[in-house]
């Protein structure tokens, strides 16, 4: 499967190419060119859409949702200045480490 993460590491650097590019031809710049805010707040929404889509069952309903929200989810870490490559780093150190453990370690109860 990791071939298969290539292609999120090749839309991660077509989306950081599109930030220059004329926001009246690339939806991508025009969503980096409104700001952080709205970058997130559009991730948010389709985050929102793919767990309804789950709840509805319907395999390839989710799968298009999934696809929007990693998408959004890379724009949003471009928006932040945030590499994938940081993110991928991330959840490579909390490899083996139970999730219970690691959340407790961050604060986290829930």
């Amino acid at each position: 499967m990791p071939h298969k993460l290539e292609t999120l590491a090749t839309l991660a650097d077509a989306i950081a190419k599109r930030r220059a590019e004329n926001s009246d031809q690339s939806y991508t710049a025009k969503l980096l060119s409104q700001g952080l805010e709205k970058c997130a707040k559009k991730f948010g929404e389709e985050a929102v859409e793919l767990a309804l889509a789950a709840m509805g069952q319907d395999k390839a309903h989710v799968t298009a949702e999934a696809a929007d929200v990693l998408y959004h989810f890379l724009v949003l870490l471009e928006a932040a200045n945030v590499p994938l490559s940081a993110v991928m780093d991330e959840l490579k150190a909390r490899e083996g480490v139970s999730g219970i453990a690691e959340k407790a370690a961050r604060g986290k109860t829930s």
